[in-house]
């Protein structure tokens, strides 16, 4: 019986009846030890009619111990894997085999545990009962987060029990325990059969919470410890210390032996107790005084806060000892290891060896925080120093591919000093790199990389160099740049080319590009954003699209929004803006499920641009906010854009002169908005104010010889010179179909040009042409100019020519992935395994996809065109 849990018992019960409806649902019960969170789970599970049950426990001992909490949870349903997709069936097989390895991507496992749970709960709703989160080791809470953050109809509740540190989980709703009133305080007491003397003075000391007022009530006196500025934790942790020195010494040794094991693994136990002069009879006194119980396989204290008060109240010497025998006494390689760095106090090769050999088996299974964990423990015992900034370096890097870049600096800032070789030093230096790009610093990340380039291992210093050059490229550091390539004594092409065009000179840098991109292997990043700054839209499209392909065939999805952002760049210069917002939607999901909230003000920067194409202002300036670098940039570009399509032609030129002024002024997103500024000038009769920056840009389209460029210098010569010729091969270069937007601006203005001619039959083709274009681009601003001008040459036509309805236009981008995927055949386990969704959920998209479209079946939906053009 609980009291005074009325609404906490309502809040879960409606997340167990949501699973049994077929919705998943997730809660973090959180509070101070003992507030009574494994009481409400406890009630959980017995309320959990019809639904299957699974529960894991953190134990403070294996906090450290690779996904000690996912064996667990999925032991029992390990007979499931063989129904995943490869890379999620060997992250899994990883996890409960030390002895597999598991790919390279940390999120892979929680994508696992997804798609195993979402699979289970085909068989009935699925409840998973998590109790002390905070002791779960990093690598299992992740999983397990990232999975209560994508279920969605898959009839799985999850329920977590965590204290107030230990277990971040944003996003995820919490449920806090109120303390207990003086009525249900006396309920409680009367139930156990209770009655201390002073029971006024027991609640005001329990301060509501439910294990001090039965501990302070059981002992029949006043609290242990008197009220003052201890929370309620710790006056009973004190208590439960009292109680245990009370027992007999090796009743004390025997607890010890058990908390300091953790598990409650019997055998180990027995092996270290055998070797101490002890054994399980002298379990006796604390079984009877009701602070552990022992069955015949494990030993389980009543409450976590007696094994720490067991431990805590050991001295040094004793707890070494208990370590030692409990390594001697463990069949497992990683326990042993726990215990030995716990018995060592000084440094020891022997112990740090075979640490970093544990290391090593963590890192191998993307338990890439315990990996952390134990390298820097390995470097801590560590005698050489060479040695000692080695490990400390791994543990940094491993420490960053976690996500903690806040520990992966403070290890390179241990190891630094510790060591004077300078290759070290450059590597300690990447790591340092990577924390400040992710931090924002982009400026000095590339500093950084480009510094210690040349120091570095020949293996590395190329990528050093380039990472260096890319990070100053987007921060507008040209000096970086050119220290980049001076690194490699101008050897290497890709650096090279960047250094000749931050300097403007774009005959010698984009050739180096283009064939940098061409001969490029496959695998190589760089050939993505080398194509992004030639304004190369196909390769872009084209290599990005086969990147994204490559990450959802192998499961690598923390590097996916990066390479989502790149494709939907691209995407919206093709006019694909629904396919754009679909890719941005994924890649921001991703990012918060996955931790990764720095990327989102570039997800933002990418959709701001089709803002400003549809004349949405507010929208366009939301997401023009926050956003850094070279995204700042783009957003600016966006928002020059915006002003341009609204009439408001000085603030166009405001907007990018400034940010033209600026570091980032030779960067292609600025090169090209230079069309937008001459458009601006020639409105407000002032060519002369644009015309620098047209000269940069019709120089840049002449070298890079991308068609789409070179019809826009072509348009802008037009307007300059009123000439006629150029209006006409302008037109001929947009025959390619490439970004259909500046297209339908080209026939827009030379539907203006033949208007004022006194062409107006002529005009009618060029500005149907435009207007229908821009209707289906949503460019509301840009469809009334087109209509305007229509009108104006007496076309009997409707003011405005709607564009056919476009049943995309009806979904969700989430939606629009899944019912094209569906409608390419795919079954919904292939497109949940390419989405990194459940099946269920990929069913109920479609289920609510099907009515928009008006069909009623995969078979209707195949016979849809579903790739026309947007």
């Amino acid at each position: 019986m609980l009291y005074g849990r009325a609404g906490e018992q309502a809040a879960i019960e409606a997340l167990l009846a949501a699973a049994r409806d077929g919705r998943s649902g997730s809660l973090v019960v959180r509070g101070e030890a003992g507030i009574g969170k494994s009481a409400l789970l406890d009630w959980a599970a017995e309320a959990a009619d019809g639904l299957r049950v699974l529960s894991v426990t953190g134990i403070e001992a294996e906090a450290d111990l690779a996904f000690g909490g996912l064996v667990q949870l999925l032991w029992p349903i390990q007979d499931r894997l063989t129904t995943l997709p490869a890379p999620q069936a060997e992250a899994l097989r990883a996890v409960l085999d030390s002895g597999r390895t598991g790919g390279q991507d940390r999120f892979v496992s929680g994508l696992a545990v997804l798609t195993l749970l979402a699979d289970v709960a085909e068989d009935g709703p699925v409840l998973c009962l998590i109790d002390d989160a905070q002791w779960l080791d990093r690598t299992t809470a992740d999983a397990l987060l990232f999975a209560a953050r994508r279920l969605a109809a898959d009839r799985v509740a999850m329920l977590f029990g965590a204290r107030d540190t230990g277990f971040p989980a944003p996003d995820l709703p919490e449920l806090r325990p109120a303390r207990l009133d003086a009525a249900d305080a006396r309920r409680l007491l009367a139930e156990r059969g209770l009655a201390p003397p002073s029971p006024s003075q027991v609640f005001e000391e329990s301060a509501g919470n439910p294990l001090a007022l039965l501990e302070f009530a059981a002992a029949q006196q006043e609290p242990h410890v008197a009220a003052g500025p201890l929370p309620v934790a710790d006056r009973v942790l004190a208590g439960f210390r009292a109680q245990i020195s009370a027992l007999p010494s090796r009743t004390r040794l025997m607890m010890l032996i058990a908390a300091a094991e953790g598990r409650g693994h019997l055998p180990t136990l027995l092996g270290a107790a055998e070797a101490l002069g002890v054994d399980l009879t002298d379990l006796e006194p604390a079984e009877t005084a009701r602070l552990l119980d022992v069955t015949p396989t494990t030993v389980t204290f009543r409450h976590p806060l007696i094994g720490t008060a067991a431990y805590q109240g050991a001295v040094l010497a004793r707890r070494v000892t208990v370590h030692q025998a409990l390594a001697e006494s463990t069949s497992d390689a990683d326990c042993r290891v726990r215990h030995l760095a716990a018995a060592t106090t000084a440094p020891d090769e022997r112990i740090a060896a075979e640490i970093e050999r544990s290391a090593e088996r963590a890192r191998a299974r993307t338990a890439f925080t315990a990996a952390a964990g134990l390298y820097r423990q390995a470097a801590q015992l560590t005698v050489e120093t060479g040695a000692q900034a080695a490990r400390l370096r791994k543990a940094a890097e491993l420490a960053f591919a976690a996500g903690h870049g806040q520990l992966a600096a403070e290890l390179v800032r241990q190891a630094e000093p510790v060591t004077d070789d300078t290759k070290a030093r450059a590597g300690l230096a990447q790591v340092r790199a990577v924390v400040e790009f992710e931090r924002g610093d982009c400026r000095a990340a590339a500093r950084l990389l480009v510094e210690h380039a040349q120091s570095a291992e020949p293996a590395d210093a190329v990528a050093m160099a380039r990472t260096g050059a890319r990070y100053a490229w987007f921060s507008g550091d040209r000096e970086a740049v050119h220290a980049a390539n001076d690194a490699l004594n101008g050897t290497d092409p890709l650096i090279r080319g960047m250094a000749a065009l931050v300097t403007d000179d774009f005959a010698a840098g984009l050739p180096l590009l283009a064939e940098f991109v061409k001969r490029a292997p496959n695998s190589d990043p760089a050939r993505t954003y080398s194509a992004m700054i030639l304004g190369d839209d196909t390769a872009t499209r084209e290599l990005a699209s086969a990147e994204v392909a490559r990450c959802r065939r192998d499961g690598l999805i923390g590097v996916l929004p990066q390479v989502l952002q790149d494709l939907a760049g691209a995407q919206v210069s093709a006019g694909l803006h629904r396919d754009a917002a679909a890719s941005v939607a994924e890649a921001v999901r991703i990012s918060r499920d996955t931790g990764s909230h720095r990327r989102l003000p570039r997800l933002d920067a990418v959709m701001a641009r089709v803002a400003a194409i549809e004349g949405d202002e507010r929208r366009c300036q939301e997401l023009s906010e926050m956003t850094p670098d070279a995204g700042g940039a783009a957003s600016v570009a966006a928002l020059a854009l915006l002003d341009l399509g609204l009439g408001r032609y000085k603030s166009t030129l405001d907007r990018m002169a400034t940010v033209r002024r600026g570091p980032l002024g030779y960067t292609t997103v600025v090169l090209m908005a230079a069309a937008d500024e001459l458009e601006a000038a020639v409105r407000l009769g002032d060519p002369g104010r644009a015309e620098t920056p047209f000269q940069r840009f019709e120089a840049w389209a002449t070298a890079g010889g991308q068609p789409w460029a070179e019809a826009v210098a072509a348009r802008c010569r037009a307007m300059l010179g009123d000439d006629e010729s150029q209006y006409l091969r302008a037109l001929d270069l947009h025959s390619t179909g490439e970004r259909p937007f500046e297209r339908a601006r080209t026939e827009l203005l030379y539907g203006e040009w033949l208007r004022r001619a006194k062409r107006r039959s002529d005009a009618r083709v060029p500005l149907r042409s435009a207007m229908k274009i821009f209707s289906r681009l949503h460019a509301k601003p840009w469809t009334e100019r087109a209509s305007i001008e229509l009108e104006a040459t007496g076309d009997s036509g409707p003011a405005t020519e709607p564009a056919a309805a476009n049943p995309l236009d009806r979904l969700t981008p989430q939606e629009l992935q899944v019912v094209r995927l569906a409608a390419d055949g795919g079954t919904s386990r292939e497109i949940a395994a390419q989405l990194f969704l459940s099946p269920r959920t990929v069913e109920h998209h479609l289920y609510r996809a099907f009515p928009k479209l008006g069909v009623r079946s995969r078979r209707e939906l195949a016979r849809l065109d579903l790739r026309q053009v947007q």
